[in-house]
């Protein structure tokens, strides 16, 4: 299946998605924050990459950045637990301006095992080249 990188910094949603992910059959490698994630997305071949906004250090919007620079077709989920507020002077929507900047698809903390998989199979079949349509071809 999938070469698939977390970053995150917290070590129970490290451990949750990395479950999900290899009961799934993907290869997974974890990361603490956005140096050590961007170190190990420059030694091997990453597929896909699960990406905290917040974290210490090298924050998820900056490690994006950088991981664009490197290699711009990589899909990038980007994750947060912070809370989507409606209030307008509240702090502003950092999942959606990280889609903005360049994430394919965002998850909420807590996310159901079922959300995070359907992210996953959907960012992984837009990498596949699409196959000619046969019935067309024979005209």
């Amino acid at each position: 299946m999938a070469n698939i990188l977390i970053v995150d910094d917290d070590p129970a949603v490290q451990i949750t998605i990395r479950l999900i992910l290899e009961r799934a059959g993907h290869h997974v490698t974890v990361a603490g924050d956005g140096r050590k994630g961007l170190a190990l997305f420059e030694a091997s071949p990453v597929d896909l990459l699960f990406l905290d906004i917040f974290m210490p250090g090298m924050d998820g919007l900056e490690t994006m950045r950088h991981i664009r620079a490197l290699q711009p077709a990589i899909p990038i989920i980007v994750i947060s637990g912070r809370s989507l507020t409606p209030d307008a002077y509240a702090e502003p929507d950092f999942l959606k301006m990280a889609t903005k900047l360049g994430a394919v698809a965002s998850l909420q903390k807590p996310f159901r095992p079922d959300a995070l998989l359907a992210a996953v199979d959907g960012c992984l079949k837009a990498l596949q080249p699409e196959a000619p349509d046969v019935s067309t071809e024979r005209q």
